[in-house]
Protein backbone atom coordinates (compact mmCIF):
# COMPACT_ATOMS: atom_id res chain seq x y z
CA UNK A 1 0.00 0.00 0.00
CA UNK A 2 1.17 3.51 -0.80
CA UNK A 3 0.43 6.77 1.00
CA UNK A 4 -0.77 8.06 -2.37
CA UNK A 5 -3.73 5.67 -2.37
CA UNK A 6 -5.46 7.57 0.44
CA UNK A 7 -8.07 10.26 0.08
CA UNK A 8 -8.79 12.81 2.77
CA UNK A 9 -11.46 15.43 3.24
CA UNK A 10 -10.59 19.11 3.18
CA UNK A 11 -12.27 21.34 5.75
CA UNK A 12 -14.47 22.54 2.86
CA UNK A 13 -15.74 18.99 2.42
CA UNK A 14 -13.91 18.42 -0.87
CA UNK A 15 -12.19 15.04 -1.21
CA UNK A 16 -8.43 15.33 -1.83
CA UNK A 17 -6.12 12.56 -3.02
CA UNK A 18 -2.73 12.38 -1.35
CA UNK A 19 -1.45 11.53 -4.83
CA UNK A 20 -1.75 15.29 -5.42
CA UNK A 21 1.32 15.59 -3.17
CA UNK A 22 3.59 13.19 -5.08
CA UNK A 23 7.11 14.54 -5.20
CA UNK A 24 6.79 16.45 -1.92
CA UNK A 25 8.07 15.60 1.52
CA UNK A 26 5.02 15.30 3.78
CA UNK A 27 4.75 16.01 7.48
CA UNK A 28 1.38 14.65 8.61
CA UNK A 29 0.22 15.77 12.06
CA UNK A 30 -2.87 15.12 14.18
CA UNK A 31 -3.71 18.43 15.85
CA UNK A 32 -5.98 20.09 18.41
CA UNK A 33 -6.78 23.67 19.37
CA UNK A 34 -7.02 23.27 23.14
CA UNK A 35 -3.97 21.13 23.87
CA UNK A 36 -0.77 21.84 25.75
CA UNK A 37 1.01 21.18 22.44
CA UNK A 38 -1.19 23.61 20.45
CA UNK A 39 1.60 26.24 20.37
CA UNK A 40 3.41 23.84 18.02
CA UNK A 41 1.19 25.33 15.31
CA UNK A 42 3.52 28.34 15.42
CA UNK A 43 6.64 26.23 14.81
CA UNK A 44 4.85 24.13 12.18
CA UNK A 45 4.00 27.36 10.33
CA UNK A 46 7.60 28.58 10.58
CA UNK A 47 8.82 25.19 9.31
CA UNK A 48 6.34 25.44 6.44
CA UNK A 49 7.54 28.93 5.53
CA UNK A 50 11.17 27.82 5.63
CA UNK A 51 10.81 24.64 3.55
CA UNK A 52 7.63 24.85 1.49
CA UNK A 53 9.37 26.31 -1.57
CA UNK A 54 11.77 23.33 -1.48
CA UNK A 55 8.92 20.81 -1.41
CA UNK A 56 7.69 20.36 2.17
CA UNK A 57 3.96 20.03 2.70
CA UNK A 58 2.50 20.00 6.19
CA UNK A 59 -0.88 18.30 6.42
CA UNK A 60 -2.78 18.86 9.67
CA UNK A 61 -5.66 16.65 10.77
CA UNK A 62 -7.65 17.94 13.75
CA UNK A 63 -8.73 15.23 16.16
CA UNK A 64 -11.03 15.35 19.19
CA UNK A 65 -10.16 11.92 20.63
CA UNK A 66 -7.83 13.17 23.35
CA UNK A 67 -9.57 14.82 26.33
CA UNK A 68 -12.02 16.66 24.01
CA UNK A 69 -9.27 19.12 23.01
CA UNK A 70 -10.69 19.81 19.54
CA UNK A 71 -14.38 20.52 20.12
CA UNK A 72 -14.86 23.06 17.32
CA UNK A 73 -16.34 22.67 13.86
CA UNK A 74 -14.09 22.54 10.81
CA UNK A 75 -14.79 26.25 10.17
CA UNK A 76 -14.00 27.18 13.77
CA UNK A 77 -10.73 25.21 13.63
CA UNK A 78 -9.68 26.96 10.41
CA UNK A 79 -10.40 30.37 11.90
CA UNK A 80 -8.62 29.57 15.17
CA UNK A 81 -5.46 28.42 13.38
CA UNK A 82 -5.35 31.40 11.01
CA UNK A 83 -6.11 34.03 13.63
CA UNK A 84 -3.93 32.69 16.44
CA UNK A 85 -1.01 31.13 14.56
CA UNK A 86 -1.16 32.49 11.00
CA UNK A 87 -1.40 28.96 9.63
CA UNK A 88 -1.28 28.73 5.84
CA UNK A 89 -0.64 24.99 5.44
CA UNK A 90 -3.67 22.74 4.86
CA UNK A 91 -5.82 21.84 7.84
CA UNK A 92 -8.22 19.08 6.90
CA UNK A 93 -11.60 18.04 8.23
CA UNK A 94 -11.68 16.67 11.77
CA UNK A 95 -11.02 12.92 11.96
CA UNK A 96 -10.36 10.08 14.38
CA UNK A 97 -6.86 8.61 14.55
CA UNK A 98 -7.40 5.64 16.90
CA UNK A 99 -10.06 2.97 17.27
CA UNK A 100 -12.59 1.40 14.93
CA UNK A 101 -13.51 4.75 13.35
CA UNK A 102 -9.90 5.81 12.74
CA UNK A 103 -9.28 7.26 9.30
CA UNK A 104 -7.59 4.70 7.02
CA UNK A 105 -4.63 7.08 6.53
CA UNK A 106 -3.89 7.04 10.25
CA UNK A 107 -4.41 3.27 10.50
CA UNK A 108 -1.73 2.97 7.83
CA UNK A 109 0.63 5.49 9.46
CA UNK A 110 0.25 3.84 12.87
CA UNK A 111 1.11 0.47 11.36
CA UNK A 112 4.43 1.77 10.01
CA UNK A 113 6.05 2.34 13.40
CA UNK A 114 4.79 1.82 16.91
CA UNK A 115 4.82 4.66 19.38
CA UNK A 116 4.84 4.82 23.17
CA UNK A 117 1.43 3.13 23.37
CA UNK A 118 2.12 0.49 20.75
CA UNK A 119 0.19 0.96 17.54
CA UNK A 120 -2.09 3.72 18.90
CA UNK A 121 -1.36 7.40 18.81
CA UNK A 122 -0.63 8.67 22.31
CA UNK A 123 -1.82 12.27 21.99
CA UNK A 124 -2.29 15.28 19.74
CA UNK A 125 0.63 16.51 17.64
CA UNK A 126 2.04 13.11 16.79
CA UNK A 127 3.96 13.65 13.56
CA UNK A 128 4.65 11.33 10.61
CA UNK A 129 7.33 12.12 8.03
CA UNK A 130 7.02 10.82 4.46
CA UNK A 131 9.68 11.18 1.74
CA UNK A 132 9.21 12.47 -1.82
CA UNK A 133 8.44 8.94 -3.05
CA UNK A 134 5.72 8.31 -0.50
CA UNK A 135 7.88 6.18 1.77
CA UNK A 136 7.37 6.31 5.52
CA UNK A 137 10.46 7.79 7.20
CA UNK A 138 9.64 8.19 10.89
CA UNK A 139 7.10 8.82 13.60
CA UNK A 140 7.63 11.58 16.16
CA UNK A 141 5.82 11.77 19.48
CA UNK A 142 4.10 15.01 20.56
CA UNK A 143 7.02 16.10 22.76
CA UNK A 144 9.26 16.35 19.68
CA UNK A 145 9.15 19.96 18.55
CA UNK A 146 8.88 20.64 14.81
CA UNK A 147 12.33 22.23 14.51
CA UNK A 148 13.93 19.14 16.07
CA UNK A 149 13.19 17.40 12.74
CA UNK A 150 15.01 19.91 10.52
CA UNK A 151 18.13 17.79 9.88
CA UNK A 152 15.98 14.90 8.64
CA UNK A 153 13.74 17.24 6.60
CA UNK A 154 16.83 18.91 5.07
CA UNK A 155 18.20 15.52 4.04
CA UNK A 156 14.89 14.57 2.37
CA UNK A 157 14.60 17.83 0.46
Amino acid sequence: MSIYEFKVKAASGKEISLADHKGNVLLIVNTASKCGFTPQYEDLQRLYEKYHARGLEILAFPCDQFAHQEPGSDDEIQTFCKVNYGVTFPIFSKIEVNGKSAHPLFKYLRSQKKGLLGNNIKWNFTKFLIDRNGNFIDRYEPVVKPFEMTSVIDSLL
